[in-house]
Parts: structure tokens; C-alpha cells; sequence
């Protein structure tokens, strides 16, 4: 098990604003006069009255529920988590964050993929930690971040902290729970498995027990924005064991999300129907736009998101498709990285299978 930065223990930092719902429910009574705090004001509020409706209202007075419990709960009866193994922040970008800030103290060595999801080399390199990157591995049929140069990485670099997207943004490729296990089991000892598992809800073995556990010396993270469609809110959560998550909560911004989301998020999740409905909707049209641009001749990645990559024979053709669509008003994702500057990415939304909406890619796969 890795160990944490001593600076968060004996004893560490401890959260001085736990907030007016963690302190109610410490107490076991409403504290109806909020008479010492931001949170009793008496703004009316008559413009977002109007504009949003007396229900939203409510719940811009007070800061949100810091251990966002009946998110939490709700999540937990959904997925099959024990409560206490959930931490809820403001996206999973932010729990991101929130882990190198925790395990990786600035300094020390971090390693990813060399061209995987760009927020988090941004994040490590803000955290002044040293950001080594490897190769994908690419073949025919994949390209997918390579394991075992992420196990010989961690050794070689003596890192504190591997960071793996899983299901892959922007390649959309999985990696199974042996393949998982086996890089954590492999990786220094001292050294945390971050896993961002920002798309795990399109994966076919998306509801297997196996994903609902904490596992030691693993932070897992994962959003509410895809499969809930709920991006502007910025809630996601991370799954770790609890030693672990109270770690996290001694520097974690105190009221990261609001209680405006928080109040969105638990309306959403009380609607199970419509969540698995989106979902298996997404998968459907993956399929459709996957089929369509097979039947054209492209190089379509294996995907377990809500999106499809499209490898093209060159990063210049793919950067002339980009802003070609671009200049059209249509926006598809290139990555920045020169690793991985051939694919482009579709999101699997309706518009993206109107005919002819993708015409400058299909025009460009069909050129001789």
C-alpha cells in the first residue's frame, strides 16, 4: 500500500468549515437560526424568483452539503457502493486535481499515456510534479495505452503516482479488470494507481461487481456530466478506500460543489429509468456512427464510450478535416498532442447522424 505525504499526517490539516448539513447531522437537529453565517441572509431574490422559479431558489442560500451525503446514498443504491468509499467534488477534472494534491506533493514523478486526457498532465505540471509520458501502443487493431510501459515507466522514473483513463478519452479503448489488477499490482509499491473512469457507464461490464470496490492504493474517478448529462453542474466522484478519502478531504475545497447541483444530481439519480435509457441510447448511436463510417472505409477504434475515434492516415489530413469542419461551424475533437494528432474524435449524439453533417470527414475517407 502506498504510504501518504507526511505533510497530511500526524496530524495534518483538518477541514475548519464542515459546513451547516455535516454539522446537523453531527448534532442530530435542524438548526432552523442561521445567525453566524453567510447562509441566513436576507437577499429575496426576487430576479431569480422570476427568472428560475421559487424551487431553485432555495437552494442558492446556503453552500452545499460538503460530504454530499444523499448523493452519495443514491449513487451507492444505484452502482452497489459502500457509502463510505465515495467522495463527491466538482467534476471529475476536479478530483483530478484533488488526487495529485493529496498523493503526489510537488516534486515528485507522475506518469501517463503521451497523448491521454491533457487535463491531467495540466494538473501535474501545475502541482509541480515531473510529468513522464509513454507511448501508446498501436497495431492494427488498437490503440490503446500500453501497461506494461506504464509498469516499467513507474519503476525507471521512481513514481509516486501512474494516471490511467479507462475507458481511454480519446481512443475509447478498455482495458478489462485482470488488466487493471495486473498494473496495480505491478506498480512500486510506493507508487498510487489513478484511474479516470470519466466514460465508465458505456463500458459492456459497466454494472460487474468488481467495479464497485475500493481497492488499496487506487483513486478511481468518475462524472455525472456523460451518462447524466449533467456537465454544467460539475459533480462527479471517486471511489478509494475510506483512510484514503479522509486524506483527500483534509485539502479539498470545503464547498466544491454547489447545492444547486447537488440538489440537480439527486433529482437525476432518482430517475433510474431515464439515466439507463440515455445510456443504452448512446450505445446505440455509437454503434450506428461506427457502422456508417466503417462502410466508408475508415479506421474506426474499438470504443466503450460515448464517442468514436477515427484513425486517419496522417495527423495533416486529420488537422485539414478539423478545420475544415471547423470553419463550417462544426466542431469535432483532434488532440493536441502529436501522438495522437491522426484520430478524431465524434461524440454519438443525434446530430452527428444527421446525413451529410460529417460530409468534409466522409469526403476526406473517400478521396483517392
Amino acid at each position: 500500500m502506498p504510504r501518504f505525504p507526511d505533510h497530511l499526517t500526524s496530524p495534518g490539516p483538518d477541514n475548519p468549515f464542515p459546513g451547516l448539513w455535516v454539522l446537523q447531522r453531527r448534532l442530530g437537529h435542524e438548526i432552523a437560526h442561521r445567525l453566524g453565517s453567510n447562509e441566513g441572509l436576507d437577499m429575496p431574490h426576487a430576479a431569480l424568483r422570476e427568472h428560475f422559479g421559487d424551487a431553485m431558489t432555495e437552494h442558492v442560500y446556503c453552500y452545499g452539503d460538503a460530504e454530499a451525503l444523499g448523493v452519495r446514498e443514491r449513487l451507492a443504491s444505484r452502482h452497489g457502493f459502500a457509502v463510505d468509499t465515495l467522495l463527491v467534488d466538482a467534476g471529475c477534472d476536479s478530483l483530478l486535481a484533488l488526487a495529485l494534491r493529496t498523493v503526489a506533493p510537488t516534486g515528485t514523478t507522475v506518469v501517463s499515456s503521451a497523448g491521454t486526457y491533457p487535463t491531467f498532465g495540466y494538473f501535474a505540471r501545475g502541482q509541480g510534479c515531473r510529468l513522464v509520458e509513454v507511448d501508446y501502443r498501436e497495431d492494427a487493431e488498437r490503440l490503446a495505452p500500453d501497461i506494461d510501459a506504464l509498469v516499467r515507466a513507474a519503476h525507471q522514473q521512481d513514481a509516486r503516482l501512474v494516471y490511467l483513463a479507462n475507458p481511454d478519452n480519446p481512443t475509447g479503448h478498455v482495458h478489462d479488470e485482470a488488466s487493471v489488477a495486473r498494473l496495480r499490482a505491478e506498480l512500486p509499491e510506493d507508487c498510487w494507481l489513478l484511474l479516470d473512469e470519466a466514460y465508465h457507464d458505456f463500458r459492456d461490464d459497466a454494472a460487474a461487481p468488481g467495479f464497485t470496490r475500493a481497492l488499496p492504493g487506487v483513486i478511481r474517478c468518475r462524472t455525472l456530466s456523460k451518462a447524466l448529462g449533467l456537465a454544467g453542474l460539475r459533480v462527479g466522484y471517486a471511489i478509494a478506500e475510506p483512510d484514503t478519502l479522509a486524506m483527500m478531504m483534509k485539502v479539498r475545497i470545503h464547498y466544491a460543489v454547489s447545492t444547486l447541483s447537488l440538489a440537480a444530481a439527486e433529482v437525476v439519480l432518482d430517475h433510474p429509468e431515464e439515466i439507463d435509457g440515455h445510456i443504452r441510447d448512446v450505445i446505440a448511436r455509437r454503434e450506428r456512427l461506427a457502422g456508417h463510417f466503417r462502410e466508408l472505409g475508415a479506421d474506426v477504434l474499438p470504443s466503450a464510450t460515448n464517442f468514436i475515434g477515427i484513425r486517419l492516415a496522417s495527423a495533416d489530413l486529420a488537422r485539414r478535416v478539423h478545420a475544415d469542419m471547423l470553419q463550417q461551424g462544426k466542431l469535432i475533437a483532434r488532440p493536441a498532442h502529436p501522438s495522437l494528432g491522426h484520430v478524431l474524435r465524434i461524440t454519438a449524439v443525434e446530430d452527428a447522424l444527421v446525413p451529410g453533417r460529417l460530409k468534409e470527414l466522409e469526403a476526406a475517407l473517400q478521396a483517392p
